[in-house]
């Protein structure tokens, strides 16, 4: 299973960005899927998820300017980022859970990072 994440880029204080991340290989299911953020010398920090069912939950700091979606396929996980801030600056992971075959069971994969700089 490979996840590829793109969209992150420069943009300026209060602008937006749409990040994309497309799972391929062998997947029976994919349960969850959400983003992650590691600014420079931090930890990476969970930053928003969706269930296969459609549900969403969010860090507090990104309520309101961040929203998740999934593409129609399901193995798709999209972040819109509206009005953002310097301190979102940070490399952008996505992750799935994700059962291979009918009755195994899930396992986490990451994506390789998109860097998001927000700078003027």
């Amino acid at each position: 299973v490979q996840l590829q994440a793109s969209g992150g880029g420069l943009v300026q204080p209060g602008g937006s960005l749409r990040l994309s991340c497309a799972a391929s290989g062998s997947i029976f299911r994919i349960n969850t899927m959400g983003w992650y953020r590691q600014a420079p010398g931090k930890q990476r920090e969970w930053v928003a998820h969706i269930t296969s069912s459609g549900w969403i939950n969010y860090v507090d700091f990104v309520k309101g300017r961040f929203t998740i979606s999934r593409g129609n396929a399901k193995n798709t996980v999209y972040l819109q980022m509206d009005s953002l801030k310097p301190e979102d600056t940070a490399v952008y992971y996505c992750n799935a859970e994700v059962v291979a075959a009918f009755m195994n069971p899930s396992y986490d994969y990451w994506g390789q990072g998109t860097l998001v700089t927000v700078s003027s």
